[in-house]
């Protein structure tokens, strides 16, 4: 059966449906398909969960911001005194960004892949991280962390298996200055991204989301999209799997000075996009719950965000 488009969910809570097909057995991927650099859905059992809250961070040639965001995230998850680990992700750096973790303890380490893209790097981390909350953040930490502790609790307390934050919610806050350009980008693929992936989620590609670890690997181990389009994916993958989510306000507080040239990699992440519509609409990616204990909470509302929602299945 070929996958329903995710922007026909609505946001009422409600029991999620399977899709009548199963797994594949080669994972979601197609045949000649992007490069896929980790685990494909029926990857084996993880290892145990060993404590509360993993941040991933991707980075690829960062050695000039990363001790800076390390500083700033560690003091903020000491001070907050929660059992947690810093997991960075070095993209096939070349100027020593894995480096940078060594001497700051068991809690911060680094592991190393071939340069595959920002999507694949984040999908390596959220698969291997072993916390039972799993967040992903960008490597100049452009959120305030509030936003992250408020997404953890809402997990832990089982209200949501996912939290995302969101820049167009109206408690949300932009104080660093972002240039013209870049917000009118913004705004453009937010409105392209309402057309494709859905509608309740009008900000796919906010740097910091956060999930349950069974969501996690329910998500990332059928993601495909390697560059900077696969929240895109993240997103359209919780509709398909009918995971129950809520949207965070965050408060940018630091421009994403990255390598992304609007000239360069737009239009390839609006063709990633496409693709992965395409693939959807061709029922190439399997959209049946491994982890049925993800279906038992009733994640009612959130009185502190916006309503909890949990979507139709999309398939």
């Amino acid at each position: 059966m070929k996958a329903r488009s995710p922007q026909d969910a609505d946001s009422r809570s409600q029991t999620p449906s399977a899709a009548p097909h199963g797994p594949r057995t080669d994972g979601p991927h197609p045949v000649g398909g992007p490069l896929v650099l980790t685990f494909p859905v029926t990857a084996a059992s993880p290892a145990p969960t060993d404590h509360e809250l993993t941040v991933v961070v991707p980075a690829y040639n960062e050695s000039a911001r990363l001790p800076q965001t390390l500083d700033g995230l560690t003091l903020y998850l000491d001070q907050w005194g929660i059992d947690y680990r810093v997991l960075v992700v070095d993209d096939g750096s070349s100027d020593g960004t894995a480096r940078l973790v060594e001497g700051r303890g068991p809690r911060v380490s680094a592991i190393s892949q071939p340069n595959g893209g920002k999507g694949s790097a984040v999908r390596n981390g959220m698969l291997r991280a072993t916390g039972r909350v799993i967040a992903f953040t960008d490597a100049d930490l452009p959120y305030e962390l509030s936003a992250l502790r408020l997404g953890y609790e809402t997990i832990a307390s089982e209200q949501a298996h996912v939290a995302l934050g969101a820049r167009d919610l109206a408690d949300s806050q932009v104080v660093a200055q972002r240039r013209f350009l870049r917000s009118v980008a913004h705004e453009v693929f937010r409105q392209l991204m309402r057309l494709l992936v859905s509608r309740q989620v009008g900000d796919t590609q906010c740097g910091l989301k956060i999930f349950s670890r069974p969501a996690a690997r329910e998500v990332f181990s059928r993601c495909t999209i390697n560059g900077f389009a696969f929240d895109a994916e993240v997103v359209y993958l919780l509709h398909a799997l009918g995971l129950s989510y809520c949207r965070l306000p965050v408060v940018l507080v630091n421009e994403y000075a990255t390598t992304i040239s609007l000239s360069r990699h737009a239009l390839p992440m609006l063709w990633d996009v496409v693709q992965m519509r395409w693939r959807a609409l061709r029922g190439e990616y399997a959209t049946v719950l491994l982890n049925n204990a993800l279906l038992s909470a009733q994640n009612p509302p959130v009185a502190s965000l916006p309503p909890v929602a949990r979507p139709r299945s999309a398939a």
